[in-house]
C-alpha cells in the first residue's frame, strides 16, 4: 500500500465572514465557533473530522430567551466565543456586548439545544474557560481598552457561574494596544496564557506566556508565536488565535487572517486559517513569525481523520419546514415577518419599518460572502403597489454600506430599481418602469465591484447599476468594523409593516458566477 507522504489543504478553512474562531475535541470529533456580532442565530458551530472540511451543525443561541439583539448596532452583539468540551458536557462561553454581558450556556449535543445563558460577573470581552486537573474552573478574560487592556482571571462553579474567587490581573500583554482573546492552557504540567495584541488589523499578532502556576507570574515568549504584519503576505492581520491537540498528539492552532485587495481592503471580513504547531525545544508553541510559513496553499503530514468538503456553489429551494444553517437573519427576526409556509417551495419576507439604513428589526436572510468572484440570484415576486413597500436582493457590510436591487414604487411608477449607500447616504443609481410582478435579481462580485442585474425571463440579463467594492470593506468604515458582507433577500415597509409580503422562490449562489 502506497503511504502518502504529504496532505495539502486550502486556507482560509472557513472563508467569509467566519472570525474569532475557538476550537474543541470530543473524541475524533472537533467542534469550532466564530463570532457573529449583529447575525442571528448567535454563534455558528461547525463540525469537523479532519480540521480542514468544516459542516455546519447548527448555532449556539438560536432562540430569544438566549440572545436578544433587536437593536444591536452592526459589529456589536456577540463577540469572541470560546468552545471547550469537559465531562461529557460542551461548554460555550461569550459576550453579548451591550447586552447582558459574560455568559456561557452548556450542551451534551453540540448541535444543541443549548441551555440558557449563565452569566458570569467580570471582565471586559473575549471570556474563556479553562478545566484543571483539580477540578478548578477558571474564567479568564480581557479587560480594559487598548494599551490598558489585560487578562483578568478567577474561578467559577461552573454549575451556577458563582465566583469563587475575587478576579486578578494575570498578564498585561506585550507593551501593545488590546490585549484580548486569551486563552489559559495546561500542556504537560505548564501554564501557558496566550493573546493577541495590537488590534485586528496591520499589527495584529498572537503572543504567550507560561509558568508552573494558573495565576502566574507568566514569563513572556519575547516575539509572538503568529503574525505577518511584517511580510508581503497576501494573508494578514493574523492572530486571536486557539490551540488543539489532536488524537495523533499533533498540535494545531486556527485563528483570523484577512486575504486583502491591492493590500488595501477585504469585504470578506476576517476569516479562519488552520496551521500546524511545531513545539520549540525548550516548550515553545510557534505557529508562524514572520515566516510567512502560513499561506494559501499548506502541506502537512497527516490530518487525524477525513470529512466531506462542502459545496462552493449551491441553490436553496424553500422546499424544507426550516431554514439552512448557512442562511441568517439580521438581528432577531420581527414575529411574522419571514415564512417557508406560507407559499410552499417559496420563503416569504413581510417588510417591516425597518429597512436596510435603519438599525432595528429588518426583514432581511442572507449568506456570508466567500469568495471576491461570486453570484447571487433569486426570483421575486411582489404584487404590492403600496409607495413604501420594496423587495429584493442586497449586498450588506452595515447600515452605512450596503448595495440593493429590487421592485417597489418610485414617484408613482412601479419600478426595478439600484440603490447605492455609501457612508450613510443612500441614491437611486438607475431605475426603469415595469409592470412586471415577477423578476430575477442577480448581483455579481468580481474583485473590485459588485454589479446589479435584473431579467424578465431568467435568460437575458441586464446590467441596471455598479458600485465599487471598497465601500463595503470594513477598511472604509469610521471606527471599527468586525464584520464582513453578507448578501440576500430583504423587504422593507419603510416605516410601517408592509401590507403584502415578497415572495422569493430560491436563493442561488455560485463561486465565479455563471453569466
Amino acid at each position: 500500500m502506497m503511504i502518502q507522504s504529504s496532505i495539502s489543504y486550502s486556507n482560509p478553512i472557513l472563508p467569509g465572514f467566519y472570525p474569532d474562531p475557538s476550537i474543541t475535541r470530543a473524541g475524533d470529533d472537533f467542534y469550532l465557533v466564530c463570532s457573529s456580532f449583529e447575525y442571528f442565530p448567535g454563534v455558528p458551530i461547525f463540525h469537523s473530522r479532519d480540521l480542514i472540511h468544516w459542516t455546519q451543525i447548527g448555532h449556539v443561541l438560536d432562540r430569544m430567551s438566549q440572545l436578544d439583539i433587536r437593536g444591536c448596532k452592526s459589529s456589536g452583539g456577540i463577540f469572541a466565543p470560546t468552545i471547550r468540551y469537559y465531562d461529557g458536557m460542551f461548554y460555550m462561553i461569550t459576550t453579548d456586548v451591550g447586552g447582558r454581558g459574560n455568559f456561557y450556556v452548556t450542551a451534551a449535543d453540540p448541535a444543541g439545544p443549548w441551555s440558557d445563558p449563565i452569566s458570569i460577573p467580570y471582565g471586559g470581552i473575549d471570556p474563556s474557560l479553562m478545566f484543571d486537573d483539580d477540578g478548578r474552573v477558571y474564567v479568564t478574560t480581557q479587560q480594559g481598552a487598548d494599551y490598558d487592556s489585560h487578562a483578568i482571571q478567577y474561578e467559577i462553579d461552573v454549575a451556577t457561574g458563582e465566583a469563587l474567587t475575587e478576579p486578578v490581573v494575570i498578564w498585561t500583554g506585550d507593551g501593545g494596544p488590546w490585549t484580548e482573546g486569551p486563552h489559559l492552557y495546561k500542556i504537560n504540567g505548564i501554564y501557558y496564557i496566550m493573546t493577541a495584541s495590537g488590534g485586528t488589523a496591520k499589527e495584529h499578532r498572537e503572543i504567550i506566556g507560561r509558568s508552573s502556576s494558573p495565576y502566574g507570574p507568566f514569563e513572556r515568549l519575547p516575539h509572538p508565536i503568529l503574525t505577518h504584519k511584517d511580510t508581503e503576505s497576501p494573508i494578514q492581520y493574523l492572530g486571536h488565535a486557539d490551540l488543539i491537540e489532536d488524537n495523533n498528539g499533533d498540535w494545531w492552532a486556527v485563528f483570523l487572517g484577512v486575504r486583502l485587495v491591492d493590500s488595501k481592503y477585504t469585504v470578506l471580513g476576517r476569516e479562519t486559517f488552520l496551521a500546524p504547531v511545531s513545539w520549540s525545544e525548550d516548550g515553545w508553541p510557534m505557529i508562524d513569525n514572520n515566516e510567512d510559513t502560513v499561506g494559501l496553499e499548506m502541506k502537512v503530514p497527516r490530518v487525524p481523520g477525513s470529512s466531506p468538503k462542502p459545496a462552493d456553489s449551491g441553490r436553496y429551494e424553500f422546499d424544507d419546514d426550516t431554514l439552512p444553517f448557512s442562511l441568517t437573519f439580521l438581528r432577531n427576526p420581527a414575529e411574522g415577518s419571514w415564512s417557508l409556509g406560507e407559499r410552499p417551495g417559496w420563503l416569504s419576507l413581510r417588510g417591516q419599518p425597518a429597512s436596510l439604513n435603519d438599525i432595528g428589526q429588518v426583514a432581511f436572510i442572507g449568506r456570508r460572502q466567500q469568495h471576491v468572484k461570486e453570484e447571487w440570484s433569486t426570483l421575486l415576486e411582489l404584487t404590492s403597489t403600496q409607495a413604501s413597500e420594496e423587495a429584493g436582493l442586497c449586498v450588506r457590510l452595515d447600515e452605512k454600506a450596503h448595495y440593493a436591487i429590487g421592485l417597489g414604487q418610485h414617484e408613482g411608477q412601479r419600478v426595478i430599481a439600484a440603490y447605492l449607500t455609501v457612508k450613510g447616504k443612500t441614491e437611486i443609481a438607475a431605475s426603469i418602469p415595469t409592470t412586471a410582478e415577477k423578476v430575477y435579481l442577480k448581483i455579481q462580485a468580481d474583485i473590485a465591484k459588485y454589479s446589479l442585474l435584473y431579467s424578465l425571463d431568467g435568460q437575458e440579463w441586464h446590467e441596471l447599476a455598479v458600485g465599487a467594492a471598497y465601500p463595503l470593506s470594513p477598511q472604509a468604515m469610521e471606527g471599527n468594523g468586525f464584520t464582513g458582507v453578507v448578501i440576500g433577500m430583504y423587504a422593507t415597509g419603510h416605516g410601517e409593516i408592509a401590507r403584502e409580503q415578497a415572495y422569493f422562490d430560491w436563493f442561488d449562489y455560485r463561486i465565479g458566477g455563471s453569466s
